[in-house]
């Protein structure tokens, strides 16, 4: 796939219809080829570790790592004219004491650098060692390299050649100077106090307001728990719900109005209206991170407060349990979140009531391994970490003449529903489904059997490596929990593993103790960050957050700092782009994938059209595409259709937030349908496109350049 960094999106439908390929696309080709299959096997080399224990540890390194640098490692010295506002009375020392030696100038200099009294006097300003450095070398290239210095400090600096007085009168100037070319020694006291975030109850007034109720229904998946919480939500008098998902949000939408109850969706890219003229109905649906603290409801539920614990999303939980305006709130999740909640929650004297569910229908785990695919059975879910295996898996399926469902995570909605509607209905001829686990929540399946293609899942390692690990007890037990769903045709579920070997594996893990939750995520506001960059005006944004982190402090015992390196990376991304903070901070607050490269090239298209105050339009967008777009032909080509479609999604999520300058999100809705569907005919059709796809990768294995490349990197490695 070429692609052009600077020039933002090229015309994406060039290389969607993947023809005879440029000598420098082949390239690429063969270095992502050759380099994923190196990867791949120095991944499995690693040792599997604990996931829960890998993510917390993954989810502070970075942070850890500013924390643990000096202050002097993040900001940078601003440039300054030591002269630029000095008036012609500023500038008498001449007349006064005469013409200054620059060979004087540095014999004092010199003394003052010696004078350890003088470093103890900038540490307690805040220069540490390197600052003070820093700002010596700035100070005395400034004295030396100026026309005409301030009458007191010229005269100072006469005074001191001539030895009358002490080196120590030249600190004040000194610290001006250090104080011009790093602007945060003159509000440190400020920086701390805006970055304090051990008493995130505070940020929420409105909420404090009241005495609220709090009720949790704890239990595993396919218990009930939900439902309790929303019969309570669908019969009150105003009330909203907080889910995880689109998908979960949309059905709570779709089943609280056909109830009779109007209730309107919110999600980070759209807003529908249950009532005519737009009139805001007294329930809402919506994502947690879209939830209004400052709206009262008689009823609020959030569902998997578990999540809370999540490095990348968790913050969004935080600020809806503490923040949630309502007189009763109901929380949906693990029992392990317990003792974290009540212990956020006694701080605010909010005494947290606790119902226990068990499962309602039996779960069994089978004795013996599926073996082989060729003992598949009509309900059986496939469960495959990784986009390869659900391609090869399904490909393997359907030459043994069985109809399949797929669904994996970037597929668009509509695409997950329509395969889920055709796994589900007893009078189509598919019966099985391969998938990954993002059908652990979200989507209703009746499964009867869950099969682990495999226990492993590649993640990324604190070095930024790609590496192989066993799925958390969590994870395995809330994928395992969706066979046997109750109200399902198959009221009674089993799990097993495709592997005789993962068996045992997959005993111990659903026989396991799920780990207490001891910490929740924060995330620092946009109003924070502003106030940041008031005190710090020319630090670019990716300094500012490294900054922020290095002087917040937080409740570490029970709080945790969420990912910040995607925020940054974004801000680093579109550093170059002239937009006001706020905005940016927007922008770089996107729901953004950064490794995948479409996505990232319409964020910076879309930040240069923001930048330049000109609407990105419908027509803008269909002229980039240049649209309409061509039928997947490749399993690749598929997986640039989700990124295009993803990229739609993206201003559909700006245009909730600037609807003028990103004005045409129904007609991007439709645009996306389009494309649902053309991933949807690509899905259906996966054993054509993977024997496509395997012929493209034979080529390119079997090419000169491949060859030769291979060859060096052999040679490399001896």
């Amino acid at each position: 796939m070429l692609f052009v960094w600077r020039r933002g999106l090229v015309h994406i439908n060039t290389y969607l219809k993947l023809r005879t390929q440029p000598p420098l696309d082949l390239t690429l080709r063969v270095l992502r080829h050759a380099s994923s299959k190196k990867s791949s096997k120095m991944a499995q080399k690693k040792n599997t570790a604990r996931p829960e224990q890998k993510q917390k540890q993954r989810g502070n390194v970075n942070i850890t790592r500013i924390k643990q640098k000096k202050l002097s490692d993040l900001v940078k010295p601003i440039k300054v004219d030591f002269t630029a506002d000095l008036q012609e009375d500023d500038v008498l020392g001449k007349e006064l004491v005469g013409e200054l030696k620059k060979v004087d100038i540095v014999r004092v200099l010199s003394a003052f650098a010696k004078d350890e009294s003088l470093y103890k006097l900038g540490e307690e300003q805040g220069l540490d060692r390197a600052l003070y450095m820093q700002s010596f070398k700035s100070f005395k290239s400034s004295l030396l390299e100026a026309e005409e210095l301030p009458t007191s400090l010229h005269v100072l600096l006469h005074d001191l050649s001539q030895k009358n007085g002490h080196v120590a009168d030249l600190f004040p100037y000194f610290l001006d100077h250090a104080k011009d070319i790093f602007p945060h020694l003159e509000c440190l006291h400020e920086l701390m106090h805006i970055s304090d975030l051990r008493k995130p109850t505070n940020w929420y007034p409105e909420a404090r307001q009241k005495k609220r109720k709090i009720i949790f229904h704890a239990g595993p998946t396919n218990s009930g728990k939900t439902y309790q919480a929303l019969t309570r939500f669908t019969t009150s008098q105003s009330g909203v719900y907080c889910g995880p998902l689109k998908l979960l949000a949309n059905e709570v939408f779709n089943k609280t109005n056909s109830l009779g109850t109007y209730c309107d969706l919110v999600t980070g890219e759209e807003r529908k209206y249950a009532q005519e003229d737009g009139i805001i109905s007294d329930h809402v649906a919506c994502t947690v991170e879209m939830v209004n603290t400052t709206v009262d409801y008689e009823i609020a539920v959030i569902d998997e407060i578990q999540m809370i614990r999540d490095y990348n999303r968790g913050w969004a939980w935080t600020r809806a349990l503490l923040g949630v305006n309502a007189d009763e709130i109901h929380l949906c999740g693990e029992k392990s979140a317990i003792p974290l909640i009540k212990d956020l929650l006694a701080e605010l004297d909010e005494e947290v009531e606790v119902n226990e569910y068990e499962r309602l229908t039996d779960l069994t785990i089978e004795n013996s391994a599926m073996g082989s695919l060729e003992n598949v059975q009509p309900g059986d879910c496939i469960v495959c970490f990784s986009k390869k295996a659900i391609y090869a898996t399904t490909q393997h399926l359907e030459k043994l003449g069985h109809e399949v469902a797929v669904i994996y995570g970037n597929l668009p909605p509509g695409t997950k529903l329509a395969q889920a509607k055709r796994f589900n209905d007893p009078d189509d001829p598919c019966k099985i489904l391969v998938a990954t686990d993002a059908i652990g929540m979200g989507l209703n399946l009746s499964i009867r059997r869950i099969v682990f293609h495999s226990l492993t899942k590649m993640d990324i390692g604190e070095d930024g490596q790609k590496v192989f690990r066993m799925i958390a007890p969590s994870q395995a037990l809330q994928i395992a929990g969706r066979a046997g769903r109750f109200g399902t045709d198959f009221e009674n579920g089993f799990v097993t593993t495709l592997m005789e070997r993962d068996l045992h594996k997959l005993r111990r893990l659903l026989n396991s103790d799920i780990p207490e939750i001891e910490k929740a995520g924060l995330h620092p506001t946009s109003d924070q960050i502003e106030m940041f960059s008031f005190y710090l005006p020319k630090l670019r944004l990716a300094d500012l957050v490294d900054v922020f982190i290095h002087q917040c402090s937080l409740d570490g015992d029970r709080f945790f700092l969420s990912d910040m390196e995607t925020f940054k990376e974004l801000a680093e991304l579109s550093a170059h782009i002239p937009l006001d903070l706020r905005v940016k901070y927007v922008f770089c607050v996107a729901p953004i994938k950064t490794e995948d490269k479409i996505l990232l090239s319409f964020f910076l298209r879309y930040a240069r059209q923001y930048s330049h105050a000109e609407p990105v339009t419908v027509k803008f967008i269909k002229k980039t595409l240049n649209w309409p777009l061509s039928p997947a032909r490749t399993t690749a080509m598929i997986n640039n259709l989700e990124s295009v479609y993803q990229g739609l999604d993206l201003y559909r999520w700006f245009g909730t937030r600037f609807p003028d300058m990103f004005p045409d999100s129904e007609q991007i809705k439709e645009m996306q349908d389009e494309i649902d569907r053309l991933i949807l005919a690509g899905v259906k059709n996966i054993t054509v496109l993977q024997d496509a796809s395997d012929t493209e990768e034979t080529k390119v294995e079997k090419s000169p350049m491949y060859k030769k490349w291979k060859s060096a990197l052999q040679v490399k490695e001896k």
